[in-house]
């Protein structure tokens, strides 16, 4: 039977775990309905049931801080969606294609516009923000565009730096798709952008 010793501990991390996430997910919904400007701590600190001093605790930078840990989730499970459907499809090239089109379409919901294209760079400024994306979009990227490289899909050529170019060019697309009065049609035409740039890429099949 463990001691009363070692039960705190895990009782408190538990505690901590809960207070995070409680706060990650109250302030994902409200910068997602409204916009980073636009929400209070103190909103944010009632909608989660915890004490302003819990927010500053967890998160010492205060709302801006909470702002990065969301950017942070929001970057890898959109990552972890675009590798779940490039996984599933088995040749390199289509998988690399899906893998953009199921990035394309997370950026054309409300909550990733609001808070990662909008607000993100705003907020975080620029270099901050890039890493972010970088981190979870770039060995990805890399990842995806070897395997095509090795398939003779396209023609040899650094992965890492045709990653860096292509993921430049994808974020565009998405600041496009995140500030257009029409996100659906904006979607559409980026989408038929991307593959005609796409297929500047390959390799015909013979």
């Amino acid at each position: 039977m463990p001691s009363k010793t070692t039960e705190r501990p895990r009782t408190k991390a538990a505690q901590r775990e809960a207070t995070t996430a409680a706060l990650i997910d109250v302030a994902r919904r409200l910068f997602a309905e409204r916009g980073y400007a636009s929400v209070g701590t103190e909103e944010i600190v009632q909608a989660a049931g915890v004490t302003r001093g819990a927010l500053y605790h967890h998160f010492k930078g205060g709302k801006e801080e909470l702002f990065r840990a969301v950017v942070v989730q929001i970057s890898a499970e959109t990552a972890g969606r675009v590798r779940t459907t490039a996984q599933a499809v088995e040749d390199p090239w289509d998988a690399l294609v899906a893998g953009i089109d199921a990035f394309l379409d997370a950026c054309a919901t409300r909550e990733v516009q609001r808070i990662l294209l909008v607000d993100g760079p705003a907020v975080l400024g620029w270099e901050v923000w890039r890493t972010i994306d970088a981190e979870y979009g770039l060995g990805l990227l890399e990842t995806a565009l070897q395997r095509a490289i090795d398939a003779g899909r396209m023609p040899p050529q650094p992965a890492l730096a045709a990653a860096h170019v292509l993921l430049g060019a994808l974020d565009e697309a998405a600041m496009v798709v995140a500030r257009a009065d029409d996100p659906v049609t904006a979607r559409a035409e980026m989408g038929q952008t991307v593959h005609r740039l796409l297929r500047g890429l390959r390799v015909p099949v013979s």
